[in-house]
C-alpha cells in the first residue's frame, strides 16, 4: 500500500507564492515518475506539472515560468513551487505518482488534494 500526503495549501493574493509538498510512502520499491494536476470547479482534471527519476520536467503552458517542480528521490518528496500566482491558478491540487512496489509492476497514486485559492 502506498499513501500520497499533500501540504502547502491555502489562501494567497494575486502575484504571491506558495510551495506545495508531496510526500510518498508505504510499500515503495521506487518511483518512476511525480507530478501535480489541478482541478478547478466545473473543470476537468489538468496537468501543471512532473518530473521524473532523472529530473527531467515537463510543464503546462500556462504555468511555465511562474512554476518549479524539483524533487528529492531520497526522501519520495515532489515539490511545486507556485510564483506569480493568478486568480486562475485557484484549484484542488493533486499529487500523483507511478510507483513500483516491486520491480516489473507499477501503479499510479493519486493524493488526496490540497486547496490552493488566489484572491485578494
Amino acid at each position: 500500500q502506498v499513501q500520497l500526503v499533500e501540504s502547502g495549501g491555502g489562501l494567497v493574493q494575486p502575484g504571491g507564492s506558495l510551495r506545495l509538498s508531496c510526500v510518498a510512502s508505504g510499500s515503495i520499491f521506487s518511483i518512476d515518475y511525480m507530478g501535480w494536476y489541478r482541478q478547478a470547479p466545473g473543470l476537468q482534471r489538468e496537468l501543471v506539472a512532473t518530473i521524473n527519476s532523472g529530473g527531467s520536467s515537463n510543464y503546462a503552458e500556462s504555468v511555465k515560468g511562474r512554476f518549479t517542480i524539483s524533487r528529492d528521490n531520497a526522501k519520495n518528496t515532489v515539490y511545486l513551487q507556485m510564483s506569480s500566482l493568478k486568480p486562475d491558478d485557484t484549484a484542488v491540487y493533486y499529487c500523483k505518482a507511478g510507483v513500483r512496489t516491486v520491480p516489473l509492476v507499477k501503479y499510479d497514486y493519486w493524493g488526496q488534494g490540497t486547496q490552493v485559492t488566489v484572491s485578494s
